[in-house]
């Protein structure tokens, strides 16, 4: 059955797996150490025009929000997250487990309003007994939102001018990175995004990687002892060319960013798959699309093509995702799009 449900559900980019094969039978160091490693690195460095650039690569998405946040907010402090935020909803507690609450402000669409965020700081240092409050160390972002959205270039400058003011870290989550930066609609690239946050992620896992994602620092801005802190975690392969050698990979001739066009394409064209039999989409120009479906309408699709069920809208509709990635064909749309003329053609029947 073709499967929408996720952009990590096949295994790896076959160029990622033929650097892997090519690289087998080399010996190298550990802990982030070997050469591909390195070699991953100085690529970033160059795509982000950030040569004092920090990089780590750590084995998981969780485990790196978890690392990051926790490395660089005090042991008395929280981070700032919209409602529906990754750290907030997916993540098992992830970041409470090491003490920092995740205190929560509305979701616009998935995106933080900077409206939102300095009226909230406003109103806590306003009030006299703040001290008694877990105090905002961090803004925490995704780019892309968890609903697909995106931020404009506009909107993380005011909210990175905020944090500066109020002296917050700003951490961008990236786990989907080159999907939002793919994006027609997204106005900046990686190296501006880069010049305007303090700490952001790069996501291998669901970016064409078996598993990884990078940790930059982009001023050399790393906490101490970060590597001690990521072993703590959980989080530092032992074996860490495997994320060196995947990454070293995707940085190679523009290969990152390749995956992230042909994934929005292949969301474009599904857009127009749904829109052609009157199916609802919610607002996304990145990989992942929200389908308005009846109950009916779940049951018939899921005989052919695989998705997630993402929440009620009301007591007859639910918003189902639909995720491309750099595996979807067109053979995978072309089921989408048998699996909905057969349903179409049934509902005509019916209505005869």
């Amino acid at each position: 059955m073709t499967s929408f449900e996720s952009d990590y559900n096949n295994g790896a980019h076959p160029a990622v797996l033929k650097h892997l094969i090519e690289t087998n039978d080399q010996q190298s160091q550990s802990y982030g150490f070997d050469q591909w490693s390195e070699s991953a690195r100085e690529k970033i460095r160059q795509a982000c025009q950030c040569p004092q650039a920090d990089i780590f690569f750590l084995a998981g998405g969780t485990q790196t929000n978890a690392t990051v946040i926790d490395a660089t907010v005090a042991n008395y402090e929280g981070v700032l997250a919209t409602t529906t935020a990754h750290i907030n909803v997916h993540e098992s507690g992830a970041v409470e487990a090491f003490g920092h609450k995740v205190i929560t402000l509305p979701s616009h669409n998935g995106r933080m309003s900077a409206i939102d965020l300095i009226s909230f700081l406003r109103a806590f240092y306003d009030d006299p007994t703040y001290e008694h409050m877990v105090l905002p160390g961090m803004v925490y972002i995704t780019f892309p939102t968890e609903l697909g959205t995106l931020y404009t270039a506009e909107e993380i400058e005011h909210i990175y001018k905020i944090c500066k003011g109020y002296n917050l870290r700003l951490f961008i989550d990236g786990a989907r990175l080159g999907y939002g930066l793919a994006s027609d609609e997204c106005d900046f690239d990686l190296a501006w995004l880069a010049a305007h946050c303090d700490v952001f992620s790069i996501g291998g896992t669901k970016m064409g990687a078996l598993c990884g994602e990078a940790v930059v620092f982009p001023q050399g801005n790393a906490p101490r002892h970060f590597l001690n802190i990521v072993k703590r975690h959980g989080a530092l392969l032992a074996k860490s060319r495997v994320a060196g050698v995947q990454f070293d990979a995707l940085f190679t001739d523009g290969l990152y960013m390749q995956i992230g066009r042909h994934a929005i394409e292949m969301a474009m064209r599904m857009q127009r798959i749904f829109a052609k039999h009157g199916i609802k989409l919610s607002q996304s120009s990145t990989n992942q699309q929200f389908a308005e479906l009846t109950q009916r309408q779940m049951d018939e699709l899921s005989q052919y093509v695989s998705f997630e069920t993402w929440e009620p809208i009301d007591s007859e509709i639910t918003l189902c995702r639909f995720v491309t990635s750099w595996a979807t064909t067109d053979a995978h749309l072309d089921t989408l799009r048998k699996a909905l003329e057969k349903m179409s053609r049934e509902t005509d029947r019916g209505a005869m």
